[in-house]
């Protein structure tokens, strides 16, 4: 299904006395977190933000739009936009940055499991009381409680049909359930706070923390005896070269980024998420296997902010093909690669020319 978000960032912020969109958290703007979320789990986002902000460039997000003087009628200004074939249109507030892809993904999977509305949430903890002015009238059984948070995604036919009739609500799913449509609860999180007022942004700012982590990777393959089969090297095929052996295409560079990744966000090795044992593995695209290995960095919280990797060969060179090497992983990760080449100086089975090996430091960031 053709999934699409709208990031909401068209309020007035009235209570946080400035734009909180656009208010510095881990190194980025507020807004910045949620589009990265949302760019992980559709194929487009929709940024609805000020008027006055409509035309700076957003490079993170495919569609700008000016909002409205109301929640509901910015987000009809985003669905507006978000193309006509798209099959689910998932909704979330700017101002809540610390929504992880996982959030997202959970939302988006009950839709395209067959509910109509799906709507992150976590149980009410505390004691609820309904109050006239200051006199409590009521207990409300705490049991029957969520608190309604974004992301939150529909079948955009249902999403459609609800904002025709240009109702307002605090959130979209209200509209949904106004209009009868059974709306469902997939988990949240107590971390996916919103920013309202200053303070909590100080909150977020403990939640994510501002250091990055290092992890480092490490791969070696021997030459193949298959004299048919080809040497691929951070996704670049060495036209002519004798290939390297493996379960997969045994590009050693791109496998050394991967683990070096995987350790820096604390996800364990490669093997462990795609065991050579597993033949829906072999011959893989390993520039492939390192999109998907970006992507559960990603979920896990995390973010590349770039990789260093050292090839040590003999042979073949590979200063002809180290920009086209850079640009393949570079555009896998999502951040700049450097690749350098190191000679063995016949030491050992890597200095007799036997095979390739490669190590790899990646820097991750909170994201």
């Amino acid at each position: 299904m053709s999934v699409w978000t709208i990031v909401v960032a068209a309020g007035a912020s009235s209570r946080f006395g400035r734009p909180k969109p656009y208010s510095a958290l881990g190194g980025r703007r507020v807004l910045d977190w949620s589009l990265a979320a949302a760019r992980q789990v559709g194929d487009g986002v929709v940024l609805v933000v000020p008027a006055d902000m409509a035309d700076r460039p957003e490079p993170a997000a495919d569609v700008v739009v000016a909002g409205a003087a109301t929640r509901s009628g910015s987000v009809r200004r985003g669905l507006a936009a978000v193309p006509a074939d798209a099959e689910v249109v998932v909704v979330h507030d700017a101002a809540r940055p610390l929504a992880t892809p996982a959030m997202f993904r959970a939302a988006v999977e009950a839709v395209q499991a067959g509910a109509e509305a799906a709507v992150c949430a976590v149980p009410v903890t505390d004691t609820v009381k309904e109050v006239d002015g200051t006199t409590v009238v009521a207990t409300l059984d705490r049991t029957r409680l969520w608190a309604a948070q974004t992301p939150q995604a529909f079948s955009a036919s249902a999403l459609r049909a609800a904002h025709e009739a240009e109702g307002e609500a605090t959130d979209d799913a209200a509209l949904l359930e106004a209009a009868g449509t059974p709306v469902v609860v997939v988990p949240g999180g107590a971390g996916n706070l919103k920013v309202t007022v200053p303070g909590d942004l100080v909150v977020a700012e403990a939640l994510v923390g501002t250091s990055p982590r290092v992890g480092q990777g490490f791969d070696v393959h021997p030459f193949s005896d298959d004299p048919g089969r080809p040497l691929v090297l951070g996704g670049v095929v060495f036209d002519g070269e004798r290939g390297l052996a493996g379960h997969s295409d045994a590009d050693v560079v791109a496998h050394a980024v991967a683990d070096a990744l995987l350790g820096a966000a604390g996800l364990g090795d490669l093997g462990r998420h795609f065991p050579d044992t597993d033949p829906v593995w072999a011959g893989a695209d390993s520039i492939g296997l390192l999109g998907e290995v970006v992507r559960r960095v990603g979920e896990a919280g995390w973010r590349p902010a770039n990789a260093d990797c050292t090839v040590v060969l003999d042979r073949p060179r590979l200063a002809p093909h180290r920009d086209a090497m850079e640009k393949c992983l570079g555009a896998a990760v999502g951040a700049p690669v450097s690749v350098k080449a190191a000679r063995a100086e016949g030491l050992g089975a890597l200095g007799r020319g036997e095979g390739i090996a490669c190590t790899a430091v990646a820097l991750v960031v909170p994201g």
